[in-house]
């Protein structure tokens, strides 16, 4: 069990520097065309595009890398009042229903995915890219979603095993900003 925790931990420790890496090209390409528009007076005419396709790819890069690192916002009313064994419990039940809806979201991004590839889908922008490769990320990020929640869920089983010795995990706090 716990390789498996420690492997979908990795995969979105990769999905976050994918991210990164993403956001990092999505500034590169704006510094491009603000440098291009100033001392050219011309455009890229697709810095626009390519920055919306970049968004949504590094969002769903990031998602679980987000989930693992205790970054996703949570209601914590009634948390805060559970301790100990029930606290867990509740957490894995919460764990639970959110891996239920990813798979469902993975699947319905998936058909969306698919589609642009049936029909070879192509922007109606100047660049005419083919749609099907920004709309991969969406059910790679949501399946690795799903997988965090997995692991999670997982790493809550370990908890009440007490045998945690190895996986990363994180305890919520009360103070703000983590």
């Amino acid at each position: 069990m716990k390789k498996i925790i420690n492997a979908i931990d990795a995969l979105s420790g990769i999905g976050g520097w994918l991210a990164g890496i993403l956001m990092a090209i999505a500034f590169l390409m704006a510094l491009a065309e603000i440098a291009t528009r100033t001392f050219l007076g011309g455009t890229l005419y697709i810095a626009d595009e390519y920055a919306g396709y970049l968004m949504a790819m590094l969002t769903f890069s990031g998602l679980a890398y987000t989930l693992r690192e205790r970054g996703h916002i949570r209601m914590m009313f009634v948390v805060h009042v559970l301790k100990g064994r029930a606290k867990t419990i509740y957490n894995m039940i919460c764990l639970a229903v959110g891996c239920l809806f990813c798979i469902a979201f993975t699947w319905f991004t998936w058909d969306f995915f698919w589609d642009s590839v049936v029909n070879k889908s192509q922007s109606m922008q100047l660049s005419e890219t083919y749609l099907a490769i920004p709309q991969a990320f969406l059910p790679l990020g949501a399946g690795l979603l799903a997988l965090q929640f997995l692991a999670e869920f997982l790493k809550g089983v370990a908890v009440l095993r007490k045998d945690t010795e190895g996986l990363h995990i994180l305890e919520e706090v009360d103070e703000l900003g983590r």
